[in-house]
């Protein structure tokens, strides 16, 4: 590595920026500085009236953990089908996706059951939404709920830091920078001291009950400390958060949680990549490892 890249930079910002080229990076060819569909195409609609189109990233294991666990509450009108949106290849920039959602991030949500049809964009907006619409895992006391909604609003502004600053820099950037590991590693251990403290004293995020506050931030906080994101768990001393792991630990060992992340989920293991979800009877009969060819010995 040229050593240079972590001394002060002579680059001069221009009096207006234009987009010239690709960044490099991971993400570089999705990624653009202009809104709305590139392509014309329209979006799948299966039987159930919510139809999810996603991926598995923390956003989108947000809410199909929640679907899951309504499903596993009983509540039969959660069920759903779930469609893979490739970001690699530029789904989201699909007339019907943007349609569905005109900042062009998974995930999205349309329910069918509603007239006109309803479309919510925003993971936490998910969350919330259907948290209101089944009416769980959001308590109905008032000064309960704006704890609940307080925590899910921290996490909608806190997981830039972790994911686009930190994750991004640490893990997808073509080159390290010194100042921008350091700046977003010195914020996302604040927010880990933050969550680690709050747990000191509380089962979940709320107290006793487990709400959609816990469902979003396990996905991005509970994924650090467990080394499923970044590979960073060493770098950034999560094994010191003993309140954090122990949370992040007991939601991980739920049976909906372990559900919700397959769905959509198009790398890792493949008995763990539930593409395309349609039924409850998919998560034992159409993991990748179910449908791909075995290799030859």
């Amino acid at each position: 590595m040229n050593d240079s890249l972590n001394q002060p930079s002579t680059y001069v910002p221009p009096k207006v920026w234009k987009w010239e080229k690709e960044n490099g990076g991971r993400f570089a060819k999705v990624n653009r500085p202009t809104a709305g569909a590139t392509h014309e195409k329209e979006l799948p609609v299966g039987k159930h009236p919510l139809q999810l189109y996603s991926l598995a990233t923390p956003n989108g294991v947000k809410v199909t953990v929640m679907l899951e666990e309504l499903l596993a509450r009983g509540v039969t009108g959660a069920e759903y089908d779930a469609w893979l949106i490739h970001i690699d290849d530029g789904d989201q920039f699909g007339s019907g996706f943007v349609a569905a959602n005109p900042n062009s991030k998974i995930p999205a949500l349309m329910d069918h059951s509603r007239d006109p049809v309803t479309r919510v964009f925003e993971s936490g907006a998910i969350l919330l939404y259907l948290a209101e619409k089944f009416g769980a895992f959001v308590p109905d006391d008032p000064a309960k709920r704006a704890e609940c909604l307080s925590w899910l609003f921290w996490q909608m502004g806190s997981a830039p830091y972790l994911g686009g600053g930190f994750g991004h820099f640490y893990a997808y950037a073509p080159f390290k920078i010194e100042y921008c590991i350091d700046r977003y590693a010195m914020e996302v251990k604040r927010q880990l001291d933050v969550l680690d403290q709050h747990l000191a004293d509380h089962r979940f995020m709320c107290g006793n009950d487990y709400t959609i506050a816990d469902m979003a931030i396990w996905p991005w906080y509970g994924g650090v400390v467990l080394n499923a994101a970044y590979d960073a768990a060493e770098f950034l001393g999560a094994d010191s958060y003993k309140h954090l792991g122990r949370w992040a630990r007991e939601v991980d060992k739920r049976k909906a949680v372990q559900r919700g992340r397959m769905v959509n989920r198009s790398f890792g293991p493949l008995e763990q990549q539930l593409r395309e979800r349609h039924d409850a009877s998919d998560f034992a009969t159409k993991t990748q490892d179910k449908i791909e060819p075995k290799s030859a010995d």
